[in-house]
């Protein structure tokens, strides 16, 4: 049997769909009921059928730091995707991430290993990657370096990363994907989904930095290859293309029939916000919407490598603007 976790994000909603629909046994953990519309919404994006399909799955009701529920969700398994994570860069919920990220992962690792799991399949990031040198392509290989500015997101998912290579030592046979911003269909409450909601909207700005896209298609396809195959214990960077933010944001405004940002918000425009964002914070609490680790990321222009899975399965991306177009069409008949 199969246990997937994060079974109500995006990776997790849509790896469901794809394995039941493939016949496949699998029992997917949750935290909360009100989430459950998501996997619902995300099947019925793709077929009338979603009901049926949805009742096949075991449903398990679990925190990643609960072990005892844990315990009871890992009998019978023998293959787990790890999907679940939080993802913030809010600097004041690095606490939290700490405990989702790493210390969740380890929890799943160690059972994965008490269970005698035969291979785990884990969503990374890019965010998990190093920084380029002298504008080269960043790839598996680039070295991660602790003492640069990186967000409280990415020190998490790189401190879960180590807790699976950790298991590794052990005797845990891994896979470990590192996508770069997925593109999925279903939920458009957050997440990229959010995205064809906002450009519906309209957006007034677009920056200067580039943005690594993937389709969640791809991103599940290649989870579900990997842990079938014989290849353990390697890394793999998932990115199709990467564009510019402001060829990024016009494709998904004319996905959605919206007008198109035409202003430039360069970098000194977005350091004033994320600094007038972080007092507005300060003063009522809420939560931060812009980040000096978001902001700078707008404006950086980075380019992501992902040809070692392309050469090792054989690979074809699926094409990105395509891959908008049919998410906007889907957004606009919900």
């Amino acid at each position: 049997m199969i246990l997937v976790t994060g079974s109500t994000g995006l990776v997790g909603s849509h790896l469901l769909y794809k394995l039941v629909s493939s016949n496949e046994k699998v029992r997917a953990i949750y935290r909360a009921e009100k989430k459950l519309a998501n996997v619902k919404s995300v099947f019925a994006t793709y077929t009338s059928n979603y009901e049926s399909l949805f009742k096949t799955i075991e449903w398990v009701k679990a925190d990643l730091l609960d072990i005892p529920a844990l315990s009871e969700a890992f009998i019978g398994i023998t293959h787990v995707y790890h999907c679940a994570a939080f993802v913030s860069f809010e600097p004041d919920k690095y606490q939290i991430l700490r405990k989702t990220n790493i210390e969740g992962t380890a929890n799943i690792v160690n059972l994965c290993l008490s269970n005698a799991v035969n291979k785990l399949c884990y969503v990374s990031s890019v965010a998990t990657l190093g920084n380029a040198i002298n504008n080269e392509d960043i790839t598996e290989d680039t070295i991660w370096n602790p003492e640069d500015d990186n967000s409280v997101y990415a020190i998490t998912k790189y401190g879960a990363e180590m807790e699976v290579w950790r298991a590794t030592q052990e005797g845990l046979n891994v896979v470990i994907v590192n996508p770069g911003v997925i593109l999925g269909a279903g939920i458009w409450r957050y997440g990229t989904g959010s995205f064809f909601k906002k450009a519906h909207k309209g957006f007034k700005y677009y920056t200067s930095g580039t943005i690594p896209l993937i389709a969640i298609e791809d991103v599940v396809s290649i989870m579900i290859t990997l842990i079938k195959s014989d290849i353990l214990n390697e890394r793999f960077v998932l990115v199709a293309e990467n564009w510019t933010y402001k060829q990024f944001l016009q494709a998904l405004a004319k996905s959605v029939h919206a007008k198109p940002p035409e202003k430039l918000a360069s970098s000194w425009l977005l350091k004033l916000v994320w600094k007038l964002d972080w007092l507005k914070t300060k003063l009522t609490g809420k939560r931060r919407q812009l980040t000096k680790h978001i902001a700078r990321s707008l404006s950086t222009e980075t380019k992501y490598n992902s040809n070692k899975i392309k050469s090792v399965l054989n690979y074809k991306f699926k094409p990105i603007d395509k891959t908008i177009d049919t998410i906007g069409d889907f957004y606009l008949k919900k």
